[in-house]
């Protein structure tokens, strides 16, 4: 009977958090349609055939109180769990850029650091790659990147292949028999949920039955889901978090940049008026010394082509020219002055 006793309160429990889990999954309230008073005795007549009754194990009990202690009283163990099926022909499916991270560092972690457990060899990598730098990051986010797009490539084929088709179909019937099976429990947990829909159709309801494998199969997907979603979410922000770095380091460099231009514009100014002033001086002192032959004479606008044809004619022939030359000199060494 305590047994018995237990046994409820256990379902209760069992009750409540499912109806939390619901309640997580679709955002709103959704009852638990369940009568207990058909479930529970159902389910406890079932235990009870299996197990023996509660005399039989007490005589037992009594008989084997000579040889060896009697064990501690334990829930019947239920079926395992299967796995969903694989498709071993599905292309394989692409690694993040943390994995890839934690496969490449892991081993070389443990090599160093053997008495370190795995979970925390598991938190040390993610330290790491918290502060790895966001050049070698992008490294390990652009192989994830390129694997992404492969994997879609591969399983655009693939989903046009019979291999696919063939999987896809095992697949369905596979559901439609799990449709068929169930136990007491799973029959009567129905019943209840359809004799309350059809008393509150306006209730906002999951479609799918509690207690069944379906149910639990599709809260693992969304679960997988989510931290695939968390995942993504977290490359996408250190991705920013690296764009902002590299942009802030571009607007950095933007404004020396800057500032080296407008030095050097200052310096350009500083040439041009002394080169003007140069230009000036040269056109006052070589007024009075024209050229030979043509007898030219400098001005502010020709002074360049000036200096260039006198340049010419006193290096190509010197002896010829030496007035000349002693005239320049004596007008540069007035200008040094």
């Amino acid at each position: 009977m305590t047994a018995h006793c237990d046994f409820t309160a256990a379902m209760l429990v069992i009750c409540n958090i499912l109806d939390h889990s619901l309640t997580l999954l679709t955002g709103e309230k959704v009852q638990l349609r369940i009568t207990l008073s058909k479930v529970i005795p159902v389910v406890i007549e079932d235990m009870e055939e299996q197990t023996g009754s509660p005399g039989a194990n007490t005589d037992s009990n009594n008989q084997r109180n000579g040889d060896e202690k009697p064990r501690r009283g334990s829930w019947t163990k239920g079926r395992k769990r299967k796995k969903p099926m694989k498709d071993s022909n599905a292309p394989k499916a692409p690694l993040t850029g943390y994995v890839r991270f934690m496969n490449d560092r892991r081993e070389q972690l443990r090599a160093e650091r053997p008495d370190v457990p795995f979970p925390e060899i598991t938190r040390m990598l993610g330290n790491e790659w918290s502060k790895l730098p966001p050049e070698e990051k992008q490294r390990y986010l652009d192989e994830a990147e390129r694997d992404k797009e492969r994997y879609m490539r591969e399983l655009e084929k693939y989903q046009k292949t019979e291999a696919y088709k063939h999987f896809t179909r095992k697949v369905q019937e596979k559901q439609k028999g799990k449709r068929h099976r169930g136990d007491v429990g799973h029959q009567v947990a129905n019943e209840a949920l359809h004799e309350k829909d059809a008393e509150g159709k306006d209730r906002t309801v999951f479609d799918i039955p509690i207690f069944t494998e379906e149910f639990l199969n599709h809260s693992k997907a969304r679960e997988a889901e989510m931290r695939q979603l968390r995942k993504t979410n977290m490359e996408y922000e250190e991705r920013n978090a690296a764009l902002q770095k590299h942009v802030e380091s571009m607007r950095g460099a933007v404004e020396r940049l800057e500032g080296d231009v407008m030095q050097e514009r200052g310096r350009n100014g500083l040439l041009h008026q002394h080169l003007e002033t140069l230009r000036q001086a040269l056109t006052s002192s070589f007024s009075a010394v024209p050229l030979p032959g043509s007898g030219e004479t400098p001005s502010l606008e020709t002074i360049d082509s000036y200096m260039k044809k006198l340049h010419s004619i006193v290096v190509s022939n010197p002896q010829e020219h030496e007035n000349l030359i002693n005239t320049v000199r004596d007008v540069v060494n007035r200008l040094d002055r």
